[in-house]
């Protein structure tokens, strides 16, 4: 038997488009597919995650996304490989992957060719990185792109300089004469502004953007 291989995306159309091609090569076998990644957390969880080999994934899904199974597996189940199958072109994205030691990264459009390419090249113990993603990758290094961000309201600007100076959502709600309801949509609306993950990546945004030292 080939290497074993779990698939994920929450695309129905594209799970099974993927599925169709990699069920054609005769030494892969397909031991599971899911819509988050959530359910393959579950799968590794119930399983010897010995039996895989590698996971496909796509980043935007509900649950638990991409980046974050990538990080999971990462650190849990290091011999399982993973490679990013996505749309996404984004240099934080691809940054926070390539730092997690993702195995590769090919866009969604990739041709059946250079994704059976990525496939072998990944379980044959090497990275593989479309030249596309290689180029944001590249960019956003020398270019500091990743750190290039929409505009902030004045008062998105006082919620964010209050959280990296580590005030608690009722702190920053009395100073600013808020409900801490409002203060929340806030924080969520800063996180996808900025497009980072949590709490940190907006201290991290706060300092680059000089609002805190």
């Amino acid at each position: 038997m080939g290497p074993n291989i779990i698939i994920v995306d929450d695309h129905k159309m594209f799970l099974e488009g993927l599925l169709g091609i990699l069920q054609k090569e005769k030494n892969f076998n397909i031991l599971f597919t899911a819509n988050t990644g959530a359910n393959v957390v579950k799968y590794l969880e119930i399983n010897d995650p010995k039996t895989v080999q590698l996971v496909v994934t796509d980043i935007s899904m509900p649950e638990v996304d991409g980046i974050e199974l990538n990080q999971l597996i990462k650190k849990k189940y290091p011999s399982v490989k993973v490679l990013v199958v996505s749309m996404h072109h984004d240099p934080v994205k691809i940054s926070t992957l390539i730092n997690d030691k993702v195995d590769g990264y090919v866009p969604k459009n990739a041709e059946k060719e250079e994704l059976l390419l990525a496939i072998n090249t990944i379980l044959g113990g090497k990275k593989y990185f479309s030249d596309s993603i290689k180029k944001v990758y590249s960019n956003s290094i020398f270019n500091d792109e990743s750190i290039t961000v929409a505009p902030l309201t004045k008062r998105e600007k006082e919620v964010l300089t209050l959280i990296a100076q580590e005030h608690t959502t009722q702190e920053i709600a009395d100073k600013l004469f808020l409900s801490k309801h409002t203060v929340e949509s806030y924080r969520k609306n800063l996180i996808a502004k900025l497009d980072v993950r949590n709490l940190a990546g907006l201290t991290k945004q706060a300092i680059k953007m000089g609002l805190v030292e």
